[in-house]
This record gives structure tokens, C-alpha cells and sequence, in this order.
């Protein structure tokens, strides 16, 4: 399993890349099912001004649109970063089997840093967690998309 963590994990790390190519907070993320990837998207937040225009949710909504159903039980979500609240609390509505993730979010992470909506007792669906796959690698990304921003005029004012 752990083979399949890591070449999923580097499709959602040049999902990632797309969006800092595009001046976006580069986290990328690829829905599976099976070995099969149904959909893939990075952070387009900037581009199209819409707070929700998250990585995972975008790929969600993806995902769900390529199978005719909103139902993604047998599906796993790799996403370069852990999930916030909204994009776990998708997961949850989605029915998804598992998230894996790269790095931990210690300002908006809900699958297990800030709270843990992936079982949480009080919801009607739970999901397995994944952390951990190419961390180092996710946290460089960001780090170095931070840093390069910090130096150029026009930056964005956040993530």
C-alpha cells in the first residue's frame, strides 16, 4: 500500500507545482479509486476569488461529476496538505474510504492537528487517515513558495 500512497502522493505534489506555477498556494490533490485516478486539481482560490476553490474540494467535486454520483465510498483523496475544515467535512458528505495526506496544517488542519472531523462520533460517516506520505517534500513546496513571496512586490496577502 505503501507504493501506491507514494506515486498517487506525486501526482497530488505536481498538482501542487501547477498551482505555484500559477501564483497559487501550491497544494494539489488527486481522487483514486481503485488504481485509477478520477480526478486531480490544485488551489485556484486566487484565479477564480472564491474562498472554497480549495484543492480537495475542487478535486471532490471532480471526482463525484466523473462517476454520476456524489456517493465516493470506495475512493481515496491525496492531498498535499491536511485538510481544513471544510475540504474534511466534504470528505465526510462524500462518503470517501481515506484521505492520505503529505504535511500537517498547524493553522487549519481538521484530520487530527486542530480537531478530527474524519471521526468525529457525532457525524454518520467516518474515514481513514493517511499522514505523513512525502511530508518533506509537501512542506518544501510551501516553504519555498512563502519564502519566494515574502521577496517579490504584490504578494498575496495570505493562504
Amino acid at each position: 500500500m505503501a507504493e501506491l500512497h507514494d506515486r498517487f502522493m506525486q501526482e497530488a505534489l505536481a498538482q501542487a507545482r501547477l498551482a505555484a506555477q500559477m501564483g497559487e498556494v501550491p497544494i494539489g490533490a488527486v481522487v483514486v479509486r481503485g488504481d485509477q485516478v478520477i480526478a486531480a486539481a490544485h488551489n485556484r482560490r486566487e484565479i477564480d476569488q472564491d474562498p472554497t476553490a480549495h484543492a480537495e474540494l475542487l478535486a471532490v467535486r471532480r471526482a463525484a461529476a466523473a462517476l454520476g454520483s456524489w456517493r465516493l465510498e470506495d475512493c481515496t483523496v491525496y492531498v498535499t496538505l491536511e485538510p481544513c475544515s471544510m475540504c474534511a467535512g466534504a470528505m465526510v458528505l462524500a462518503r470517501v474510504e481515506r484521505c492520505v495526506y503529505g504535511t500537517t496544517d498547524p493553522k487549519g488542519g481538521f484530520v487530527g492537528t486542530l480537531g478530527d472531523l474524519s471521526d468525529h462520533p457525532g457525524l454518520n460517516h467516518r474515514f481513514a487517515v493517511v499522514p505523513g506520505v512525502r511530508a518533506q517534500e509537501s512542506a518544501a513546496l510551501l516553504k519555498d513558495f512563502f519564502r519566494q513571496l515574502r521577496t517579490r512586490p504584490g504578494k498575496l496577502d495570505g493562504s
